[in-house]
């Protein structure tokens, strides 16, 4: 007789951010036993009104709070993994109906309306049932880079090393990246194209089409990935044959992301900032794990790379016990 297999559901309204998050930790489960556990990534879509007011007054009926329950039909998963505050009454309803549920990032509803809360540890969120990480949940693995490796080495062989890998964001809410700010930025990496590093640059949504341009035509000897007219997207293998990596401090997924590599990461500081932005950037400088960017020359050194995804699918795993052995 083949063992059960028990199903993951993440739960999210779509963006990029979350769903990586949310599908990350539940890879990370996954890869504990892939012949017994299964994903399906469920986007909600909010009903009005609660797409806007706080989660903690939306009714427990999934019919009352999402407008696509047709997505949940069919067998309740055995665990959802949810992420992003629009997902929370959804969230919570399918929890009312007995789902063991986890909230990844910090919630707007107290900590026990979940069965584990998994915030970044800069949010300072309270609870029992709260298990901080250092850093995002993400969808890094050991044998994706080294799959990426692989793939991306001819392409960047042309090149002298040493590779840098430079992951550009942009504008955010907390964060300003203007034009004057891309060309300070440019300057610094043509000293270090000067230095001898060649640049394997990506850019976001963020980064904005003025900015790009001025980062394409400052480093033309630069590799630069910004859409898929460039070809296949070389993140991974970027982050898989850098020898340092230069981050721009506005996600804190790409920080979190760059220092799994375990490569010298430095973060470039833009202009703004939030508190709770500072006391991350300000936890990874402590740990060792990043330093602020200086331009050239790089300083190298080394660390043990954080792997919260794994120590979070762990603890899940202890606590779904009860249900696992379920026959």
């Amino acid at each position: 007789m083949s063992p059960r297999q028990f199903r993951i559901w993440t739960l999210t309204t779509g963006e990029n951010g979350m769903a990586s998050q949310a599908i990350g930790l539940a890879e990370a489960i996954v890869d504990t036993a892939p012949d017994r556990w299964q994903i399906e990534a469920k986007i909600v879509t909010p009903r009005l009104p609660w797409r806007w007011l706080p989660s903690g007054l939306a009714p427990r009926r999934l019919a009352s709070v999402a407008a696509d329950t047709g997505e949940f039909v069919g067998p309740l998963p055995d665990l959802i993994i949810a992420c992003g505050r629009r997902s929370i009454p959804a969230a919570l309803a399918l929890r009312a109906q007995g789902v063991f549920t986890v909230y990844v990032q910090s919630p707007d509803v107290p900590a026990d309306r979940f069965d584990l809360v998994v915030p970044p540890r800069h949010d300072r969120f309270p609870g029992a049932n709260v298990l901080p990480t250092r850093g995002s949940m993400h969808r890094v693995t050991a044998e994706k880079l080294a799959a990426a490796a692989e793939e991306w080495r001819p392409h960047f062989a042309h090149l002298p090393r040493p590779w840098t890998a430079v992951l550009v964001g942009g504008r955010s809410k907390a964060y300003s990246f203007g034009q004057q700010d891309a060309l300070r930025f440019t300057d610094q990496l043509q000293q270090l194209e000067a230095s001898g590093h060649s640049l394997l640059l990506t850019t976001s949504r963020r980064t904005g089409p003025d900015n790009t341009s001025i980062l394409r035509k400052s480093l033309p000897g630069a590799f630069v990935w910004s859409s898929p007219a460039d070809g296949p997207n070389p993140y991974f293998g970027m982050l898989a044959l850098a020898d340092h990596i230069v981050v721009t401090c506005d996600s804190a997924n790409m920080v979190s992301e760059a220092v799994f590599t375990g490569q010298p990461v430095h973060v470039v500081e833009l202009s703004g900032g939030k508190p709770r932005f500072r006391r991350f950037l300000d936890e990874m400088y402590a740990d060792g794990f990043a330093r602020r960017f200086e331009g050239s020359p790089l300083p190298s050194w080394t660390y043990t790379p954080p792997d919260d995804r794994t120590q979070v699918a762990r603890a899940i795993l202890a606590k779904l016990k009860p249900w696992t052995l379920r026959p």
